[in-house]
Order: C-alpha cells, then sequence, then structure tokens
C-alpha cells in the first residue's frame, strides 16, 4: 500500500459490497480508482508484512464489483475482436510482452517483466525481472515476486472468494518447473525450485527431510 490515503475510498467500497443499494455512480467511481490503483501498482490484494502476507479483502470486493457494475462491451485490438467487461493492460512500459501474451487491466508488472504468450489476469501482481513463459497463466490477484521463472505451462491460480483467502503467493528467486500447478492458498518461499509436474494445493502436506527427522507440515 502507498502513502496515498484510501480510507474514503475504502468506505465506499466496503458499502457497496454489503448493500446493493449503495451500487450507483459512487461505488462505480471508487471500484475505477482501485482498479486504477492496482494497474499501476498502488495497490495489491496481498502485502508482504515481513515474513508474513496480509489480505486486503475490501481489495478483492472492488475487484468483483468492477464485473457487477460494468456492461459488456466490444473490445478490439487490431483484426480480433472481443467481448468482456476488463479492457488489456495498456501501460507497458519497461516490460516486454510477446504477442499473443494476454494481460488483463488491473494486472501490474514490474519493470524487467517477460511475458512470452502467456496469460496474466485481474489484479495480479509480477515483480521485477520475472519470466513468465510460453502457455504459463498467472491467476486472479496472485502475487508473483522478483527474479522468479514461471516456467511453460505453469498454472498460478486465481482466488477471489472467500474475501480472506489467502491468493497463490510466489515469493523472490523461486523457480516453477514445466507444468507445475498452484491452486488456492499456496506460498512458494523465496528461491525454492519446484521440479516439472508438481502439483499443490492449500492442503498439500509438505515434507521437509533435511533434518534427522522428517517434520511434516
Amino acid at each position: 500500500m502507498t502513502e496515498r490515503d484510501w480510507s474514503e475510498v475504502r468506505t465506499r467500497i466496503e458499502e457497496a459490497w454489503n448493500d446493493p443499494a449503495k451500487r450507483g455512480a459512487d461505488a462505480l467511481e471508487a471500484v475505477e480508482a482501485v482498479w486504477a490503483g492496482l494497474d499501476r501498482g498502488e495497490l495489491r490484494v496481498a502485502s508482504p508484512i515481513g515474513d508474513e502476507w496480509e489480505v486486503h479483502p475490501w481489495i478483492k470486493e472492488a475487484v468483483l464489483l468492477y464485473f457487477a457494475l460494468r456492461e459488456t462491451t466490444n473490445l478490439e485490438s487490431g483484426i480480433f475482436r472481443y467481448r468482456d467487461k476488463v479492457p488489456l493492460k495498456r501501460d507497458l512500459d519497461g516490460v516486454r510482452v510477446v504477442p499473443p501474451a494476454t494481460i488483463r487491466y488491473s494486472a501490474h508488472l514490474e519493470p524487467g517483466v517477460v511475458a512470452m504468450p502467456s496469460y496474466i489476469n485481474v489484479g495480479a501482481y509480477v515483480g521485477s525481472n520475472t519470466m513468465v513463459d510460453t502457455w504459463a497463466t498467472v491467476g486472479s490477484c496472485a502475487q508473483v515476486g522478483r527474479n522468479v521463472h514461471v516456467s511453460g505451462g505453469v498454472g498460478i491460480g486465481g482466488v477471489l472468494e472467500p474475501m480472506q483467502a489467502m491468493p497463490v503467493i510466489v515469493e523472490d528467486g523461486a523457480f516453477l518447473g514445466s507444468r507445475v500447478v498452484l491452486t488456492e492458498g499456496v506460498r512458494v518461499e523465496r528461491e525454492a525450485v519446484l521440479g516439472a509436474g508438481v502439483v499443490l494445493t492449500g492442503s498439500t502436506p509438505i515434507v521437509d527431510v533435511r533434518g534427522a527427522e522428517p517434520v511434516i507440515t
């Protein structure tokens, strides 16, 4: 989170989320402000606090309210036409995006990111000098750190609901081998290496065999 005071915007988001009668022009303005903040990297669905991560449910609420408040429209890109509520991301300064990669508005890419033909969904955050390789998916609100290698075909799941649920988090320097799949609540810590084809869910037991006795977490 930045130094900007988001308290008023947050209040309007929470009121609109809890009371459909308040989902008017003021609510849409607040929602669009949050999406713009996500797109610029000023806001994140989850933020690192020391060695832990903090989820911001009101930002998730803004992500979901966007779909409730916006109309489906025709979107064009060259010869292609789409129908959606979310445009493509346009601020790509400092990053490399190889066609036909798809990066949706509200995803933030720090400078130095390379996105091969891949898919990066709404509210996601990708740190600097990270490679998102061919046919990899970075799901809604996923948080990917710096200097991460996301190999071809990797699936990083998206988590929007429940509001308190932790998105998938991949910390700095991690390596995700080909066709790795990470789903709800998974946190891959700094410089971890996952071999090709590994599948982790929030309930997958992790066995640490580095000590004299295996430790299951």
